[in-house]
């Protein structure tokens, strides 16, 4: 601060308003003690910090054109240079930097400046008309087997190639493609619609041609405005309940004192209201009319992610005109720093009254934005897999046909043979897998939505419950998914007492006691209870009053009126809430509040009310927060101090068994703060806050020298009062949910925006970490040093629990990335807190690309969304941040606990059956064209089809499809084994379901069936074709429908019926297909015993193999039967 130039400050004339010159001593805080006395003291300092910090960051020079100068102002008053040319030079100071998106945003600005900042538009569709089909024909066509239908397709447009009907090559590509486009462009009008709602949205913006002073209220005229229509600079009227529709600077409020609070749970994931304060130079002006007529310039710093920081300025040039006389005589211009306590962040709710904003960033700049990535097309990893094998069938099919082209001679149009081969054996990579895949897809998705133990269960993405059944890494948000954000005042500690949950009552007679006391002295057992306090040994109901008193006045929670006459308690921290509702549980009620004032209602009905003389609110850094008030009443001065015990243990006196206590309730999952107080005399106060102010207006090392007069002056020789244990709820069943996923072989971990105090509490409360198990936290990392101690006192100690902020994450991640992550993948249990959404989508992406393995993640907020598109799988719960995170994700539960059966039961079931489904339908299209190729290789290599028309047509449909698709309704254990064993789930996760391994075996299983299905055919056929035909394929047919039986874990009704059904269809379509079928020989014994032997070739050693291996080799789920 320091090295600005001060003289830029001055002017060498008097303004018109007769505001004197500026003196060269001037400085930002001067000027801001003389203009916002009513700004409390803790903004103050944060907000002349940024100006500090920014003053650093750039150089003198571009400082004076930017933030502070004057220059391109000429000399001279007001009168002698128009506004418009003040706005002018505003309107330079943004050109200083062509990369450089900082602004200097004047009032009023002209619509070229306007222009120059992108417009206000939510889009979060992944099309337009022009590119819908393009993107969508690329993500189809990009897997090897679709391109590969396609080419198959089309190569029955030319005569040479053609074999059969076009149909069976088209229909069930055409019908993959529909369905997908279908779904696709559903999807996308439904964003498209949810984008217009949130354009359209209609907001009153202060109109600067047209205000009236002789209106009712004496405020400006609005005009109603589309939120896409809003612009850099508009001055944006917000009243109750609206949802903020750009970063704004927070100018005013309908609230006296110039704050209000707002709802920030769809960007941090937080729900407990947050304070904002307006800029005191427009607070104190008498309308609201007066900013339209104020000529004045906001600085904003370039838009960045970070929503906890925010850099600025904001100058008045000249004050209203028609406000003069209600203007303090102070100089100009008056620069106030702007820090995030001034602004209200995009997608932010305003929670009470109302407020107007002036818009700094919108549309991408804004903060809601930059924080969210747009959703990719998700693949699962079983149709990645497919998609290899469709590779390795199709260098199948292309040698094959290369080899009985070879050898054959390489005679006539050989090249056109092979083409002709490689057709006939298309049906090795058969379309109908995609087909049967996709309406397996569709039967789990339908499964899952309807039971009845998972109620509103809703799956948004239909193509990927089989990931369910491959979660190896789960990364849960902590409030509203763990928690249910609901605290609650659990256990009050004194040091020779303890009162519980069922004791409260008696916490209540003991204050009752105390206030009747000093109400009424007749009463004998109080008046003893003062003689003993006298004496120095206070009684029971003393104390008690003392530390219900205490906490009910050392908090930073404001009592907000409802409409319906309500009262509800608002503050930055959840357990602030509840302890002040426990106090008025108890008898000693919080009534009013302000940023001067506390009001306390006794257990008799009278009023105490205190001064509000120093407030130091909870930091990070501190972990503690403390308020100095002063009784109206006696006028006693008192230092109230409560936070975590690391730091109080220090602070207080006779605190031996402070820390067994704190541990015992840790243990418990309680969030343990230490309550306690020191009383001052006037003096002393007084020469506190003399060094106080003295230390506060210095300019380097300035929270620092503050810190220093607290410690000397009040953090010292506290009373110990109390200690107390409030209980964050936790979802239902959340600790046995957790217990079932970790032995399911699922690692889990916690990122949540909260403190580390506050994750480390519950993640012990929820069996996150186990019990006595080491938790090592890590926090406020600035070295690549401190990085790498870290990592290898971690590398050594792999079985401990990881608590890390998310600056450290960050530094981790910069650093040591690769290090960091294969680190901490292998820890049982990582928290990560204070993480940005972005922060939390970018854990997410590392562990998938790192491990290679599935990873999960479920939330609540919106600001999970980043998290949610981010992973292979995306849970989102419906709760009380709304449905954004819900609407985001692949599958939407309203409970945690639900996961367990999603993944244990549904998941599961959805992989093995998708897995068996897809080898079995590879099976039955090798088979074929292993028979096609035993038989064009008898018949002189000559590429003729075997089965034409309607047999290949009725094959893969009607003749096999729906035994085949019974699979989709196979299991191997009941779902209550699968949900006591959930080490069944950890089987699947090693991938052998469907593997290179299994894939080779279906292979030779189809080899050497086809083989024998053909060989003996030829072997036992008559002496027409006709015959060959009718026997192979019927033997085809049953050995199919045997296999399907032999393959399926658990025969039910469906399967059975199917079985039936499909041998009957076949017997009754030899009858109308005369042209494949004679009937005569069909009906002759002679082809049922010769089918008989061909069957019990190809299917009985099957039969005894599997047998066999069930008794020597039985799978994991068959020993639970």
């Amino acid at each position: 601060m320091s090295e600005f130039p001060l003289h830029t400050f001055g002017r060498s004339r008097k303004s018109r308003a007769g505001y004197a010159a500026l003196s060269n001593e001037y400085s930002p805080i001067d000027n801001e003690e003389g203009a916002s006395d009513s700004m409390p003291m803790n903004v103050r300092a944060a907000a002349v910090a940024t100006v500090n910090r920014k003053g650093k960051r750039r150089d003198v020079l571009e400082e004076e054109a930017t933030l502070l100068g004057d220059e391109h102002r000429e000399e001279g008053g007001y009168d002698e240079q128009p506004e418009s040319s003040r706005r002018l030079a505003s309107l330079k100071r943004h050109k200083s930097s062509v990369n450089d998106k900082s602004r200097t945003i004047p009032f009023r600005p002209p619509d070229k400046f306007r222009k120059r900042f992108p417009p206000n538009i939510v889009r979060n569709q992944k099309y337009n008309a022009f590119t819908f089909l393009p993107i969508v024909f690329y993500e189809q066509f990009k897997f090897f087997f679709n391109l590969y239908f396609l080419l198959v397709a089309l190569s029955q447009f030319i005569p040479a190639l053609k074999i059969g009907f076009i149909a069976t090559y088209i229909a069930p590509l055409a019908f993959v493609l529909c369905v997908t486009i279908g779904k696709e462009a559903y999807d996308d009008y439904q964003r498209n619609l949810r984008d217009r709602e949130a354009n359209s949205q209609k907001y009153l913006v202060l109109e600067p041609t047209s205000y009236s002073a002789s209106a009712p209220d004496g405020g400006p005229h609005t005009r109603a405005v589309p939120s896409s229509s809003l612009s850099v600079g508009d001055l944006v009227l917000l009243e109750k309940n609206d949802r903020v529709p750009a970063d704004l600077v927070l100018l005013r409020t309908s609230d006296a004192s110039g704050t209000c609070f707002i709802r920030t749970d769809q960007l941090d994931g937080e729900t407990d209201w947050k304070l904002r304060v307006a800029v005191p130079g427009c607070q104190k002006f008498s309308r609201d009319s007066d900013l339209l007529t104020l000529d004045a310039e906001i600085y904003a710093d370039a838009p960045i992610k970070d929503i906890h920081t925010f850099i600025g300025t904001f100058t008045i040039n000249f004050p209203p005109t028609n406000s003069v006389n209600d203007v303090p005589m102070v100089q100009v211009p008056t620069v106030e720093p702007l820090t995030v306590e001034n602004i209200l962040w995009s997608n932010t709710v305003l929670a009470a009254g109302s407020a107007i904003g002036f818009i700094i960033y919108t549309g991408p700049e804004t903060r809601a934005v930059m924080n969210t990535s747009h959703p990719e097309t998700k693949v699962g990893l079983l149709d990645i897999e497919i998609n290899r094998l469709a590779k390795i069938l199709c260098a199948v099919t292309f040698a094959l046909s290369v080899l009985l082209v070879a050898l054959n001679g390489f005679r006539g149009q050989w090249y056109v043979y092979i083409f002709r081969f490689l057709i006939l054996f298309s049906s090795i990579i058969p379309i109908s897998l995609r087909v049967n895949l996709d309406m397996g897809k569709t039967v789990y998705a339908q499964q899952i939505m309807k039971d009845s133990e998972i109620p509103l269960t809703i799956v948004r993405t239909s193509t990927l419950p089989e990931e369910l059944g491959r979660i190896e890494y789960l990364l849960s948000d902590k409030t509203g998914t763990l928690t249910q954000n609901e605290m609650e005042m659990k256990k009050l500690h004194m040091g020779t007492v303890s009162y519980g949950n069922d004791s409260m009552d008696e916490v209540a007679h003991q204050l009752a006691m105390a206030f009747g006391a000093s109400t009424e002295p007749g009463n004998g057992s109080t008046v003893t209870g003062i003689q003993l306090a006298s004496r120095g040994r206070r009684d029971m109901s003393s104390r008690v009053h003392d530390v219900v008193l205490s906490l009910a006045l050392c908090h930073n929670v404001t009592p907000v009126l409802n409409d319906d006459g309500t009262v509800t308690y608002q503050a930055s921290s959840p357990d602030e809430v509840a302890i002040v509702k426990w106090t008025g549980s108890v008898g000693l009620t919080l009534t009013s509040r302000d940023r001067t004032r506390i009001e306390l209602q006794t257990p008799t009905g009278s009023r105490m009310n205190f001064e509000v003389l120093e407030l130091f609110p909870f930091t990070s850094e501190s972990k503690r927060m403390g308020i100095v008030v002063r009784d109206s009443q006696t006028g006693e001065i008192t230092f109230l101090q409560k936070g975590a015990d690391v730091v109080m243990a220090k602070i207080v006196q006779r605190n031996d068994w402070l820390e067994e206590e704190c541990a015992n309730m840790a243990r418990e999952g309680l969030r343990t703060l230490v309550m306690a107080r020191r009383k001052l005399s006037q003096s002393s106060y007084e020469e506190f806050k003399q060094q106080y102010h003295q230390a506060s207006v210095r300019l380097e090392g300035r929270n620092e020298a503050m810190a220093e007069v607290v410690a000397q002056y009040l953090e010292h020789d506290l009373d110990l009062l109390g200690l107390t244990g409030v209980e964050d709820k936790l979802q239902d069943d959340v600790k046995s949910t957790l217990e079932l996923l970790r032995n399911a072989g699922i690692k889990i971990w916690m990122l949540t925006g909260d403190k580390i105090e506050t994750a480390t509490c519950i993640a012990i409360s929820t069996k996150l970490v186990a019990r006595n198990q080491y938790i090592h936290q890590v926090a406020k990392l600035k070295t690549s040093d401190q990085v790498r101690d870290e990592l290898e006192f971690l590398q050594n100690k792999l079985d401990c629990c990881l608590v890390i902020d998310g600056d450290s994450l960050q530094l981790c991640l910069n650093m040591f990335k690769n290090e960091f992550i294969e680190i901490a993948t292998k820890l049982s249990a990582v928290v990560a807190c204070r993480c940005s959404p972005t922060q939390k989508a970018d854990v997410a992406r590392l562990i998938r690309r790192h491990t290679r393995k599935r990873v999960c993640c479920i939330g609540d907020g919106g600001n999970d969304v980043s998290m949610i598109q981010a992973a292979d799988v995306g849970v989102g719960i419906v709760g009380k941040e709304g449905k954004q995170a819900s609407l985001a994700a692949d599958f939407s539960v309203t409970q945690f606990s639900y996961l367990t059966k999603l993944l244990l039961w549904h998941g599961r079931n959805s992989y093995r059956r998708s897995a068996k489904l897809a080898q079995f339908v590879i099976h039955r299209g090798l088979i074929i064209s292993v028979m096609q190729a035993v038989f064009s290789a008898i018949f002189y290599f000559a590429p003729i089809a075997l089965y034409q028309g309607w047999l290949m047509a009725g094959y893969a449909t009607v003749y096999t499809m729906a035994p085949v698709f019974s699979l989709v309704l196979d299991r191997d254990v009941s779902e209550d084994l699968a949900l006591l064993y959930p080490e069944l789930y950890k089987e699947l996760t090693k991938g052998r379901v469907l593997s290179y391994k299994t894939f080779f075996i279906w292979l030779m299983i189809s080899l050497y069936q086809g083989a024998a299905i053909m060989i003996m055919s030829l072997v036992l056929f008559e002496n027409e074709f006709l015959n060959i035909v009718a026997i192979s394929f019927t033997a085809l047919i049953l050995n199919e429908l045997i296999m399907v039986a032999l393959e399926i874990t658990t025969w039910h009704i469906y399967m059975v019926v199917a079985e039936i059904v499909t041998l009957c269809f076949y017997m009754l379509s030899m009858i109308f297909l005369p042209e494949y079928f004679d009937l005569t020989f069909a009906l002759s014994t002679r082809f049922a015993w010769k089918v008989a032997v061909i069957v019990a070739i190809s299917a009985i050693p099957l039969y005894i193999i599997k047998f066999i291996r069930s008794r020597v080799a039985p799978a994991a789920s068959s020993k639970l039967l």
